[in-house]
């Protein structure tokens, strides 16, 4: 029986090996996770020195999503394949590094285990097939810019902008909306943040949300249609601002300390991918209206 076929008959074939994939793939996150940041760093400072005419440096060395090789950023003791392995390596080490015994950043395994589990409930959810594919592929995506966001406030175009052509593409196939619905939601979904930018921005002064978000949104849009942004807007609002007022309490932190966006956009957009239409629904028959 062709492999297509067992994962199709057995989905919980499916479930565990999306879990195994997933952590698989939550490991090569955290390398994304760490190293992207750095990589866009160093380029935007190559392209300030050539913008202003300074003089040239030592070429940096290479340093990419694949090199140089994983390492201890205490000791730099270079990380071995059976100190890479998702979950267990952090276990068998006992969380710290093998060579000087500084502890290991608990995010660490934390990304694996949610990527794996987040792996596994998709393939639950929709069972073998391309909806599976494509909303894994867009998961993660979501996942590492939510890290990314949470840390450095930064919503990469490098990840936001190919998963939104993706998200377009796949839906010229109607996987999840037609065609049409897919690029009125891209266009909505810019044009909604991209006015509250300016309306903010034209009452205080100041900017009160980033460029990146407009492109995050519209990517959600190019996934689930715009009939998904409302829902989107409304939930990550709402997440955002009782999780804000949380966090800057904790931190006894100012009211004009930002706070990230994009992780409440991402989640409240796959919430409203998955569940939109049953939440939704839900509400109109509450109020009394369905």
């Amino acid at each position: 029986m062709p492999l297509n076929e067992i994962l199709t008959v057995y989905p919980l074939a499916f479930v565990v090996i999306a879990l195994l994939v997933g952590l698989l793939v939550g490991s090569f996150l955290n390398v994304v996770i760490w190293r992207l940041p750095k990589m866009l760093e160093r380029e935007w400072q190559l392209q300030a020195r050539d913008i202003l005419g300074l003089p040239g440096e030592t070429p940096p060395a290479t340093y990419n999503l694949m090199l140089p090789h994983s390492e201890c950023p205490h000791c730099g003791h270079r990380i071995r394949a059976w100190e890479n392995i998702p979950l267990l390596s952090y276990v068998f080490l006992r969380g710290r590094c093998s060579s000087c015994a500084t502890p290991i950043s608990k995010r660490y395994p934390l990304t694996e285990l949610a990527c794996g589990l987040l792996s596994a409930f998709i393939a639950w959810h929709f069972g073998f097939g391309w909806q599976a594919g494509m909303v894994l592929v867009l998961s993660w995506g979501l996942l590492a810019m939510s890290l990314i966001d949470a840390e450095h406030q930064l919503l990469p175009d490098v990840l936001v902008l190919p998963l939104m052509w993706l998200g377009l593409v796949v839906n010229s196939f109607e996987l999840f909306v037609p065609l049409h619905e897919a690029l009125w939601g891209a266009i909505a979904g810019y044009m909604a943040l991209w006015s509250v930018f300016w309306l903010f921005k034209l009452i205080t002064g100041k900017e009160g949300i980033g460029h990146g978000d407009f492109k995050l949104l519209a990517m959600l849009g190019a996934w689930g249609g715009w009939q998904i942004l409302p829902l989107t807007i409304l939930l990550s609002s709402l997440v955002g601002a009782i999780i804000g007022m949380i966090l800057l309490s904790l931190r006894n932190a100012k009211t004009s300390t930002p706070i990230p966006f994009g992780p409440y956009l991402a989640i409240a957009g796959w919430i409203a991918l998955l569940w939109g239409g049953q939440i939704t629904g839900f509400y109109w028959q509450f109020v009394g209206l369905k």
